[in-house]
């Protein structure tokens, strides 16, 4: 049976479950070690990010089986909850002094910007279809969707959390240009976001650093491995650079541990896997039965692509040091749940795309 003759809600989800799985095993790899050092336990991570993985995977297929017409009904709801979350987040920190993780009961509960990202996302496919008429309108766009995103970026930037900012704008950015956005707001919010983000770095000593430094000891020890995987890689479990030399690998700088252990074999399947959600993603998106869809699909799709390359570029030197997780495959609760609460809803907007016989992709004018 061809394998473009499956329905592309299997694809997609084969395609996520084969991440996962692939992730599990390289972040239990990379932290077992770590893990007993810390807590003499070389499970501990694993165990925590299984379970993690479980109550994603049930959220994603709830969602997956629920209309995603609902989002639209609570994208004003979900952005102030959003902000209420950011905000909470200064006040319940824990130990932390940065504001990025929720602390409630003793305990983290979630990385704040996780649910910002994708409530935005869901809030800015809302904007575009119930504007759609006004989107070439600077000052309509600058009065009426400016200030939603201006509030949000900036809670995030002050966490501080100046990488998520950026990323996140960029997402918005590409959703805006996509669906043809006036280019004077555009390129003014650009530049904006830009003045913003210099003042930002430069006043903030380590973020400036790790600016000025891309190739640092991290970054160094994290090209040596790569190196040294050569092509087939020294054997899954096998890694050096883990054993002390690379700190917390198995989070942001988990990529390096796939390379050394599985070579670049074990990369190049990384990059395929993430290829093949990509293509079958864009699918999802041609065939979305409404405007609203359409766009909530190619920002999820943008999302999870934008943070796997941001990751693989500053591992290798191409980029600053982000702190930004490898999607399905870096350790971390929040980020895992929020991962596939968005898988959820591209899987059920693949499912509702099949059902129709026209996509409204197909006859909708940027004009």
């Amino acid at each position: 049976m061809n394998i473009r003759s499956y329905p592309n809600d299997y694809l997609i989800l084969g395609t996520i479950l084969l991440l996962s799985g692939f992730g599990i095993v390289m972040m239990y790899s990379a932290s077992s070690i770590y893990a007993m050092n810390e807590f003499d336990d070389y499970m501990h991570f694993f165990l925590r990010q299984t379970k993690w993985l479980i109550i994603g995977t049930i959220i994603m297929f709830v969602l997956s089986q629920m209309s995603y017409r609902y989002l639209k009904e609570l994208a004003y709801v979900l952005i102030i909850l959003s902000w209420i979350i950011l905000i909470m987040g200064y006040f319940f920190k824990g130990n932390n002094p940065a504001s990025r993780w929720l602390y409630l009961g003793g305990r983290s509960w979630m990385t704040t910007s996780d649910f910002a990202r994708v409530s935005l996302i869901i809030f800015t496919a809302f904007f575009i279809d119930k504007n759609k008429r006004y989107l070439k309108d600077w000052k309509f766009l600058f009065i009426r969707f400016t200030p939603i995103l201006g509030i949000s970026l900036v809670l995030i930037l002050f966490q501080p959390d100046t990488s998520t900012t950026m990323m996140i704008a960029i997402i918005i950015m590409v959703m805006l240009f996509i669906a043809g956005a006036d280019w004077r707001y555009l390129t003014g919010l650009s530049i904006a976001g830009v003045i913003a983000l210099i003042l930002k770095i430069m006043s903030t000593p380590h973020a400036m650093d790790r600016f000025l430094n891309w190739n640092d000891k991290q970054k160094i020890q994290s090209i040596n491995a790569l190196g040294t995987g050569g092509m087939l890689g020294s054997g899954l479990g096998d890694s050096i650079i883990k054993n002390g030399f690379l700190p917390e690998a198995h989070t942001d700088f988990i990529l390096p541990i796939v390379g050394e252990e599985l070579g670049f074999i074990g990369i190049f399947i990384l990059f395929i896997l993430f290829w093949f959600l990509f293509t079958k993603g864009l699918t999802v998106v041609r065939e979305a039965p409404d405007l609203f869809s359409m766009f909530l699909s190619f920002g999820i799709l943008i999302s999870v692509m934008i943070y796997f390359l941001v990751n693989a570029a500053y591992v290798v030197g191409f980029a600053p040091t982000t702190g930004l997780p490898m999607p399905f495959i870096s350790y971390g609760g929040s980020h895992i749940i929020f991962t596939f609460i968005s898988m959820g809803i591209l899987l059920n907007i693949a499912r509702k795309g099949q059902s129709v016989t026209n996509s409204y992709y197909r006859g909708f004018s940027y004009e």
